[in-house]
């Protein structure tokens, strides 16, 4: 807030499953709090601030059940997508992915789709440029025997795991959250970064920066971020605390 007040340009990122969503076990039916909805649209008016939403969904999913106001900033698949919300519509940056990168992707999601085919609860996401295999509602022995295969996958072909809550995702480009972080910080010329998150996958950007930004991790566990947040529901109690405390309508 003190660094807004001086005229300092911040860019506030939040992951969106666990975050300003609770997370369920139908990913489809996942939406931010209503408070968190509009506590967004308050700071939206902020002026210096930049809005973003870092997640390891599918960029199509997360513009379609992110309720953000335009202007708002959308990484998908843990930085390998992006696009902006211009006119209540997604504004996407196009994906350039080699071919040979394509058809790993393609040779990595067969093998996944063939262990996992069978298997009551564990089902199989394609995405541009990843492939992630989410175990949420399967059994633990179910779940951890995939998992398993999963990681020893990624291992025999080389690519990033990415190990989150109940999920495992190949991904053949080496992108993480931090490393979008770090490409949003340069194009918008901001000065401060504000990024807060609660899985495994977060703390790969949590780690990316520095002393003058800051870090909240949601929920329980190790992290390296420097503050904590209990839940969703404190988030966006924090989040229109920050709008009142701007002076926002």
């Amino acid at each position: 807030m003190a660094r807004l007040r001086a005229g300092d340009r911040v860019l506030l990122a939040l992951d969106f499953d666990g975050t300003l969503a609770p997370l369920v076990d139908d990913p489809d039916a996942s939406r931010a709090l209503p408070e968190a909805v509009v506590a967004l649209d308050r700071l939206s008016g902020a002026s210096g601030l930049e809005l973003a939403l870092v997640s390891g969904r599918h960029l199509d999913d997360l513009s379609r059940l992110a309720q953000v106001p335009d202007g708002t900033w959308l990484v998908g698949s843990h930085g390998a997508e992006r696009g902006r919300r211009v006119a209540g519509a997604l504004e996407r940056v196009a994906l350039d992915l080699p071919p040979e990168a394509a058809a790993l992707r393609d040779e990595i999601g067969d093998d996944l789709d063939a262990a996992a085919g069978t298997v009551g609860g564990a089902r199989v996401e394609h995405k541009p440029a990843s492939v992630v295999l989410h175990t949420r509602t399967a059994t633990p022995a179910d779940a951890a025997r995939l998992t398993e295969l999963a990681l020893a996958l990624g291992e025999r072909e080389g690519v990033d795991a990415m190990h989150g809550k109940d999920v495992v995702e190949l991904s053949v480009l080496d992108v993480t959250k931090g490393h979008a972080l770090a490409d949003l910080r340069g194009e918008l010329e901001v000065a401060v970064v504000v990024y807060v998150g609660d899985d495994v996958t977060d703390e790969r950007a949590f780690v990316t920066l520095g002393a003058q930004d800051v870090t909240v991790k949601v929920g329980p566990g190790e992290t390296a971020a420097r503050h904590r947040t209990d839940s969703p529901e404190s988030l966006a109690e924090a989040l229109g605390a920050l709008a009142t405390g701007l002076d926002l309508p």
